[in-house]
């Protein structure tokens, strides 16, 4: 019987160990401020957003509520966390849920993890007080390459070295959400293929058969990154292939298709995605199924754009998709956003709406019959 690994990314911001996160969340318990204050609040239009976790606010720094979240994971299907991983102002951000949590909890070598450098620019999303209205940004995303010899050499020794690190052929996953500023910060593509290639060199120092480096597509137009080096070049199979990409996966159904609709709707436009991907790509693509959409509690006034009928059981029918797309392709990763994204409302943890419903729906497709 085939295996998948089923891999759900996690925003690692529901603590208050970090203390730049003090700027959004004053209250020292992460994004769990905004959770809770937009729990019943009424919009102008009438809206209302009503979620509640049935675990509780929890520090997802705290190693052993992690060891709990994992035997959760695990115990349903879920083998692999994505953590979304930060670097602003020259030092990293938000490491602690990874670092002091999971990393830290008795079970982690049960379950297998990677990064996803979330390498976009941080602005006052994050903050409900102020979030539709400063548009600023407080850190930048890009970094020269000096900084990202930095970088590397961090993630080699206290990520990639870890035996549950996943790997694809010995080769550590390292995952890029904004190709545009990953480009920009190095000023060229012939430096930003000077840089991918040294940290395959370093990796390969250290017996690894390299580095996997993975693509978060968008909309095949949003990473354009013409302009940066004097190039017109998009996020073609050309670039792909020049820059030494060895997978592709998406983060989000918003990144590449009206969301304002009812999720069984989404579906054969995601579907269409998955089929252009592959065409177009001579390197593998992992499917990804998002949960819903619906940013509203990360702002006051009503946010336009909300996936509608997301159940459990419309979320088990995109899950049979992924699958028999996995089987037609030979893949056996699958990517979920995501385990936590409250505030986006596209989680599996289990709430006070659908239970351990979104949970459930990967064990029934997924585990062993």
């Amino acid at each position: 019987m085939k295996s998948y690994d089923i891999a759900a990314y996690i925003w690692p911001a529901y603590t208050g160990d970090e203390p730049r996160t003090k700027i959004f969340w004053d209250e020292e318990i992460g994004e769990w401020q905004t959770v809770r204050d937009a729990y019943g609040y009424v919009k102008d239009n009438g809206y209302v957003w009503a979620r509640k976790p049935l675990l509780g606010f929890q520090n997802e720094a705290d190693p052993k509520v992690m060891e709990q979240q994992i035997d959760l994971a695990l115990s349903h299907g879920v083998n692999v966390f994505i953590y979304d991983w930060y670097w602003y102002d020259d030092r990293p951000f938000l490491e602690q849920c990874l670092n002091d949590g999971f990393l830290k909890a008795k079970n982690c070598k049960d379950m297998k993890f990677y990064i996803m450098w979330a390498n976009h620019d941080a602005n006052y999303t994050w903050d409900r007080r102020n979030a539709g209205k400063l548009w600023d940004a407080i850190w930048r995303g890009d970094v020269t390459i000096d900084q990202f010899y930095n970088i590397g050499r961090r993630w080699i020794d206290q990520y990639f070295k870890c035996e549950n690190y996943y790997k694809i052929d010995n080769k550590p996953v390292i995952s890029i959400y904004a190709l545009k500023n990953f480009v920009k910060g190095f000023g060229s593509l012939e430096n930003t293929r000077k840089a991918m290639q040294w940290l395959d060199d370093e990796c390969k120092k250290e017996g690894f058969g390299g580095v996997h480096f993975q693509f978060v597509r968008w909309n095949g137009k949003s990473e354009n990154i013409s302009g940066v080096d004097g190039g017109t070049i998009e996020t073609t199979n050309e670039l792909i292939s020049e820059l030494g990409f060895s997978s592709l996966t998406h983060y989000q159904f918003v990144h590449f298709t009206p969301i304002d609709r009812d999720y069984l709707e989404l579906l054969p436009d995601v579907k269409k995605e998955w089929e252009t991907v592959a065409e177009i790509y001579d390197v593998p693509y992992f499917p990804h199924v998002s949960i819903g959409w619906d940013n509203n509690p990360r702002f006051k006034d009503y946010s336009f754009g909300v996936c509608k009928n997301n159940t459990p059981e419309n979320f088990e029918k995109a899950l049979h998709e992924a699958k028999d797309f996995a089987d037609k392709t030979g893949v056996s990763l699958i990517t979920i956003n995501s385990w936590n994204e409250w505030t986006e409302t596209s989680y599996l943890e289990p709430d006070d709406l659908y239970g351990y419903g979104y949970l459930e729906a990967i064990k029934d497709v997924f585990g062993e019959k």
